[in-house]
């Protein structure tokens, strides 16, 4: 891993994960991070927010940066690569969706485990009940929770949910993730956004696939992206773009993944720093 660019990045199109990469620990974005993504996309650079998060999650912090309205602002993809939204014409452009038996066998698991699981709409958390657990998802997101009682039933809607979370104590999702890594081999993406959050996944989506999607669909070499994050839903896009720039704040892992590490980090502008020095 080379730890910093040696001279400018060419770079048409950065994806930005946001928990405790674009936002700081207040969960806010800095006014030099702003600043400086604002002059990206004055020339020309997208600027693609790039979440674990639903779609109307994201929004608030597209409106902070002030970009939607133009060309630059115009996608977000959301739900760690599961959902692409084009603000512009107001729709979804890509989708991907975990089967009703995964679902019904990841809750299952979860069930034994005395876990509880959730499944989401752009704009709402559905689980069987509240629990402290889904609480903390639906305050960190700022979406509406809802309990389901016929939640199997809802589960088993085809095509309906582009992923599943689980969360509860990390010590008893690092079992459960084992355990479903192996009967669900091939058959969904499994891994821990957060030591408390163990996500499912359609097979072969992740954030990075997206980003190339997006790449493709807007005319752009792949090889010309750029991808900042700090955890495990962030592997995907940190190997799969043309640059993958990990937090210095972010998890070993990822920055040994990384093709570089920020100088800074997200308490420090660390996303603006790197952008200012070696992009543009």
């Amino acid at each position: 891993m080379q730890k910093l660019p040696q001279k400018k990045l060419d770079v048409k199109l950065i994806a930005l994960d946001l928990d405790d990469t674009l936002l700081d620990s207040s969960r806010l974005i800095s006014s030099r991070n702003v600043s400086i993504l604002k002059r990206a996309a004055a020339v020309g650079i997208y600027i693609v927010l790039c979440s674990g998060r639903a779609e109307d999650a994201i929004l608030p912090y597209v409106r902070q940066l002030g970009i939607a309205g133009t060309q630059a602002g115009r996608y977000i993809i959301a739900i760690n690569g599961c959902s692409i939204f084009d603000l512009h014409e107001r729709k979804q452009i890509y989708r991907r969706t975990v089967a009703p038996e995964i679902l019904l066998h990841a809750d299952c698991e979860a069930e034994k485990a005395g876990l509880r699981s959730e499944v989401y709409s752009p704009d709402t958390i559905f689980y069987r009940e509240e629990t402290k657990w889904t609480k903390l998802d639906v305050d960190l997101c700022g979406l509406k929770g809802k309990a389901v009682p016929e939640y199997k039933q809802f589960l088993s809607t085809p095509e309906a949910f582009p992923k599943m979370l689980i969360p509860g104590e990390p010590e008893k999702l690092e079992q459960l993730q084992k355990k479903l890594k192996e009967s669900l081999a091939g058959k969904a993406v499994i891994f821990t956004s957060k030591p408390y959050f163990l996500e499912i996944l359609p097979p072969g989506c992740g954030k990075g696939e997206a980003v190339q999607w997006l790449a493709q669909h807007i005319g752009i070499s792949g090889k010309c992206t750029a991808g900042f994050g700090d955890s495990m839903n962030d592997e995907s896009m940190i190997r799969q773009c043309g640059w993958g720039i990990a937090m210095c704040n972010g998890h070993e892992y990822i920055q040994q993944a990384a093709d570089f590490v920020t100088e800074k980090s997200n308490d420090e502008s660390g996303i603006g720093d790197f952008i200012e020095k070696y992009i543009l």
